[in-house]
């Protein structure tokens, strides 16, 4: 609920079988996600990396740590029939992330979001029961483009601390550099960057993931409300001309867990 507030929400309309497994799964995933930016030396981070992977090993190995969250995701495990190799690509990839670099371009963002936040969408699935292609379709998918906007909402947040991630293919291409971002120097030109980021990489796999919702199970959709927290931010940076330094889009959405009940009870995604 601190940290991850919008998965905590989505997360609370899923069926109450799944409920505190994802719960277990959503605070497993904030324990590497947070590394990066709590440690100043890279070493700290593997050692910590390196204690979750042993964490996942210990809890398949039915020897969990005595620590709160392996031990609930151990009862998730068990519960579910979860797969493993999605806890590890979610370490691995975060462990790759620790160097602090732009992504070279957005197929390097892009497979960072697949390893995961749709790894993330995987293992959801399987809480609900769910193994079908069309629906693994959508949250790889729906995961890339959980990826991409984390990454522009992140901006700000990088940007005041003297880092940029945006890829840098779409950056030199606008003849934007990372300094231009953290001093906030040729807006015309980011902006330029931030709407070619939007309407290149983002909408077609926004678009892609919306076209096989005629094909995925109903079961299913609980899995995928993520992306009413999506639609939110979307149609806001459209309101504020693809500004993402705008105020406005700092803001947390007070709508938000009524627009997750409406999506919900219509059954959609």
């Amino acid at each position: 609920r601190k940290r991850d507030y919008e998965g905590f929400l989505c997360s609370l309309l899923l069926p109450a079988e799944s409920r505190t497994s994802a719960f277990a799964l959503r605070a497993f995933n904030m324990y590497p996600f947070q590394i990066k930016d709590s440690i100043t030396q890279k070493t700290t981070g593997l050692m910590r990396m390196q204690f979750w992977r042993e964490a996942v090993e210990s809890i398949y190995g039915d020897n969990p740590p005595h620590q709160p969250v392996a031990t609930e995701l151990w009862r998730a495990v068990k519960r579910h029939n979860l797969t493993k190799m999605w806890f590890m690509k979610i370490i691995d990839e975060r462990e790759k992330n620790l160097d602090d670099r732009a992504y070279r371009n957005i197929q390097e963002l892009e497979t960072y979001a697949e390893n995961t936040q749709s790894a993330l969408l995987y293992l959801t699935l399987e809480m609900l029961g769910v193994r079908d292609i069309h629906a693994d379709h959508a949250a790889s998918h729906i995961g890339k483009a959980q990826g991409i906007v984390t990454c522009l909402r992140a901006t700000p947040y990088h940007s005041a601390r003297q880092k940029v991630f945006l890829p840098m293919d779409i950056c030199m291409l606008h003849g934007v550099s990372q300094e231009d971002f953290i001093r906030g120097k040729q807006e015309k030109n980011y902006i330029c960057v931030l709407f070619c980021f939007f309407s290149l990489p983002l909408y077609p796999v926004y678009f892609q993931a919306r076209s096989f919702s005629k094909k995925v199970p109903v079961k299913a959709y609980p899995a995928f409300f993520s992306t009413v927290a999506l639609d939110d931010y979307l149609c806001n940076m459209r309101k504020v001309d693809f500004n993402i330094f705008h105020p406005n889009l700092q803001k947390k959405s007070t709508l938000l867990p009524l627009r997750l009940y409406i999506r919900s009870w219509k059954k959609t995604y």
